[in-house]
């Protein structure tokens, strides 16, 4: 198959990759993405005014949540062995940038669990806010989510780490 095929896709229709026989690696990738959302909004954010409560911390569970459910909700995910993720937010006048790092040790990447976990967080965010973005006639005209994206991946061959690791320590005991 070139590399320009989908592979979930073959004759009588899709299918999970199998990627049980790739090595298993340490995986990394860090998505982005940002609301954008009236002064007044931001403002009532930072000072914790937002009546159905703390809307970071709350948007940080819900991110967090997206990544560990994503192959719930993706259907052609592979369920991964997930072994970090952080969450973080920088707010401005005008847009919330969240960003989520996901770490994983196994076959397959984790960059739909990043970007799903920067959707979440940030649709979470509008949930919570709605009640004052809302203009007069009900809409959200100063309201959108925009540019998620992932803004890093990588690997790396667990077993060469675990050897660098032992020789390391080995060399550490010599002395």
């Amino acid at each position: 198959m070139s590399k320009e095929e989908f592979t979930h896709l073959t004759e009588k229709g899709v299918h999970m990759v199998e990627v049980g026989d790739k090595n298993h690696q340490r995986r990394k990738a860090i998505a982005t993405g940002k609301i954008n959302l009236q002064e007044k909004t931001i403002a009532m954010i930072e000072n914790e005014e937002i009546k159905k409560g703390n809307v970071l911390t709350t948007a940080q569970i819900a991110a967090i949540q997206g990544v560990k459910n994503t192959s719930s909700m993706i259907p052609l995910c592979h369920p991964l062995n997930l072994t970090g993720i952080e969450v973080d937010f920088e707010v401005k006048s005008t847009e919330i940038i969240c960003t989520v790092s996901v770490n994983s040790l196994g076959q397959t990447g984790v960059e739909m669990e990043a970007i799903t976990g920067v959707s979440l967080g940030l649709l979470t965010i509008w949930d919570m806010v709605k009640a004052v973005e809302k203009d007069s006639d009900g809409q959200y005209p100063d309201t959108s989510i925009t540019d998620i994206c992932v803004i890093k991946k990588e690997k790396s061959n667990f077993l060469t780490n675990i050897r660098l690791k032992i020789n390391i320590n080995l060399e550490l005991r010599l002395y």
